[in-house]
């Protein structure tokens, strides 16, 4: 059974992403892994207050995740007949994509188009040109 990763935020695009693998697993029957990724750092230079302060965030984030984004999706996406698996994690977006893709056996990544500003996506790239240039399954990126 084929498997694609689904990236999204909670923005529109990422809802665009989401239904077009829906309608994607459907046609094809293949199952759906919904990740939401929440952009985050492993360095810090802070006191171990500021760091106990910081994973005390990163759990309530990784919490709200789930209960309003991923939740609501599977439930949804379920009673439509979708087989899927939700994840929600820390990381640099693209490389935890990334990785998620090859753990999986992934056989394609879909995304919704980066909301990113055109300054910034010049400057630093985006998630879903990250994706195209280093993915070794086909990626699919949803207006």
């Amino acid at each position: 059974m084929s498997l694609y990763l689904v990236g999204i935020d909670g923005s529109s695009g990422g809802e665009r992403a989401l239904e077009a693998a829906a309608d994607l697993a459907q046609r094809s029957g293949a199952e759906l892994l919904i990740t939401y990724v929440i952009a985050w750092s492993p360095f810090s230079f802070s006191t171990p207050e500021e760091n106990a302060e910081r994973h005390r965030r990163r759990e309530q984030e990784l919490s709200i995740a789930r209960e309003k984004l991923l939740e609501p999706v599977s439930r949804r996406l379920t009673e439509q007949g979708i087989k899927l698996q939700v994840s929600v994690t820390h990381g640099h977006p693209a490389r935890t994509l990334l990785n998620l893709a090859d753990q999986h056996q992934a056989s394609m990544i879909i995304i919704g188009r980066s909301g990113d500003t055109p300054l910034k996506t010049r400057f630093f790239g985006g998630t879903a040109a990250a994706l195209t240039q280093s993915a070794t399954c086909p990626v699919v990126i949803v207006p």
